[in-house]
């Protein structure tokens, strides 16, 4: 039973499929830092998120940025200060539309920080199986090339290396299946949120040209 532990079998095994097991050891660690690094900011962000649109929703007369939470905040000042250089003649539609544009410019600048190390989600996700699947052809073909030198075809000669290279297979969805779950819900969750900030964005665009155009 010894031979066959993943120590045994990572030694024993071809230096190429040792170079396909580390790689995606190597995939596996970084996206499972990008998965709990993300895990935890879309928390941070969702509370945010809906906070800024239970006050945007509770606006009564006066609009103070300081009252909304962290960079929602920054948001509702871009609205205030565009909200603030009038246009002459320009309806109240027009009015909302430029103040509301002003919002989303620093929301998108925020939402940012949510997509970055995504990609490299998406990327082992995709490529991962294919890289252990290569380890493992890789390995099946160095282990009959090693059968057909030694002219040995028992179940013992020939279960090690087939061992070595479906355990490149098994690495190879071990990598992916976490990264593709997690790039797949960080999608959900940051277009969830996305639509619940624009719709504050739209309650504070709304508030600003109510009180602007209530005269």
């Amino acid at each position: 039973m010894g031979s066959f532990s993943i120590k045994n079998m990572f030694l024993a095994a071809d230096p190429v499929v040792q170079g396909v097991m580390v790689l995606l050891f190597l995939a596996s660690l970084a996206s499972w830092v990008v998965i709990l690094a993300k895990t935890a900011l879309l928390q941070k962000v969702s509370r945010i998120v809906w906070n800024f649109k239970k006050k945007a929703n509770s606006i009564d007369q006066e609009i103070n940025p300081e009252e909304f939470p962290d960079f929602s905040a920054r948001i509702v000042m871009a609205g205030v200060r565009e909200g603030a250089d009038t246009a002459g003649e320009e309806s109240r539609a027009d009015y909302r539309e430029r103040v509301e544009r002003s919002m989303r410019v620093i929301l998108s600048g925020q939402l940012d920080r949510l997509e970055s190390g995504v990609p490299l989600l998406a990327t082992v996700g995709s490529t991962s199986p294919f890289i252990g699947l290569f380890g493992t052809v890789w390995g099946i073909m160095h282990s009959f090339i090693g059968i057909a030198s030694s002219g040995e075809t028992t179940l013992a000669v020939v279960a090690p290396g087939i061992a070595e290279a479906l355990f490149a297979t098994a690495m190879g969805l071990v990598a992916a299946i976490p990264a593709v779950v997690a790039y797949n819900k960080i999608n959900t969750t940051t277009k969830k949120m996305t639509k619940e900030a624009l719709a504050a964005i739209g309650l504070v665009g709304n508030s600003l040209a109510r009180l602007t155009y209530s005269d």
